[in-house]
């Protein structure tokens, strides 16, 4: 289990953009499973939508993402080379039921795939142990410098 500062130390995501809060299960490029509390004060809910507030998708979406990221372990290797594992591909996502604030969002990700170019999940997004979303996704590497011109 990995409360909020274990995740700090393993995620580059910072709120309000940070969205797994709590890690239940972690066995590295296998699987994990992690916490998302849905909160009213998050900013997204004041346009989305003021009267009927709803989670949007891409953002369930990363927080499934940053679950995955955990779950990648390659000892530090790629950041030794300078490199950044990135979203690829999201694939057949359905978003079952709306979440909306108050909700708790429990994140099963599943590894099918890591190697040292590719890394793909399968998903599974439930509230009160009923299924509001899921899918697949996959993550590459990139070179840092190619997305930022430098290695640091």
């Amino acid at each position: 289990m990995m409360n909020i500062f274990e995740i700090n130390k393993r995620i580059g995501q910072r709120p309000p953009f940070q969205m797994i809060e709590k890690v239940l299960e972690l066995e590295p490029n296998v699987s994990a499973r992690g916490i998302k509390n849905v909160s009213i004060n998050e900013p997204y809910f004041m346009g989305h939508f003021p009267d009927a507030p709803i989670m949007p998708g891409v953002l369930i979406i990363e927080s499934c993402a940053q679950l995955c990221s955990l779950v990648i372990d390659d000892g530090g290797k790629s950041r030794e080379e300078g490199k950044l594992y990135v979203l690829l591909k999201v694939d057949g996502f359905k978003f079952v039921k709306p979440v909306i604030p108050g909700d708790t969002l429990d994140i099963t990700v599943t590894a099918t795939r890591i190697n040292k170019v590719l890394a793909s999940f399968d998903a599974v997004v439930k509230v009160d142990g009923n299924v509001y979303a899921k899918g697949s996704m996959t993550f590459t590497t990139v070179d840092r410098k190619d997305i930022y011109g430098t290695e640091e």
